[in-house]
């Protein structure tokens, strides 16, 4: 399958549910969660400092510095199997990245709060790309006030590829919200171009 744009104003938010086949998903699972350098670290919410409720680690060219809720993230080199994750994502999306943050969901209580990938070194219109592996959570998206329109919930399942581009960070939220049903471990990767400030 290819990119499909979704039907979502004031946005472009692309979906291809079978860019990876289910038996290449699983072994990139069980090989990025055992060779990943996995950190658990505080963010500031409203005022205080609280641990990410799920695992994380940046990879990046040298340049790819980022910093989100308080958090300054220096990139560790690439690991050969993500270069050649990040190639094929490229090759799909019609861009270049340079960096790639992977969250580790644990089990259903991991969780991701409503965020905007909008920080400045993203620059005005970024291009993220977001690779699911493991259990199918759901991914959220909701208008900003003011946007006419419908808030979203997506399925996504092992092997899917979702595209955010254009205004889809000015204009819309999205999250990975806890669940009680028993759930395994998902991973996801989201490749970004770094620009700087």
């Amino acid at each position: 399958m290819a990119l499909t744009l979704l039907p979502l104003p004031a946005a472009e938010v692309l979906l291809d549910p079978a860019f990876l086949d289910p038996a290449e998903a699983a072994a990139l699972l069980a090989g990025l969660t055992a060779t990943v350098a996995w950190q658990q670290q505080p963010i500031r919410l409203f005022g205080k400092d609280v641990m990410q409720p799920r695992l994380t680690a940046w990879y990046g060219t040298p340049e790819a510095t980022y910093t989100y809720s308080g958090l300054r993230l220096e990139p560790l080199p690439w690991l050969p199997t993500l270069q050649r994750l990040r190639a094929r994502v490229e090759e799909a999306a019609g861009t270049r990245f340079n960096s790639v943050l992977l969250n580790l969901y644990r089990s259903g209580q991991d969780s991701m709060g409503y965020h905007a990938d909008n920080e400045p070194e993203l620059g005005p219109a970024p291009v993220i790309a977001s690779l699911t592996l493991g259990a199918t959570r759901t991914f959220r998206l909701k208008p900003r006030p003011g946007v006419p329109a419908q808030a979203l919930s997506l399925p996504l399942t092992a092997g899917t590829l979702l595209l955010m581009r254009g205004t889809t960070q000015q204009n819309w939220l999205h999250a990975l919200p806890k669940t009680a049903r028993p759930v395994g471990p998902r991973l996801n990767l989201t490749f970004r171009l770094v620009m700087g400030r």
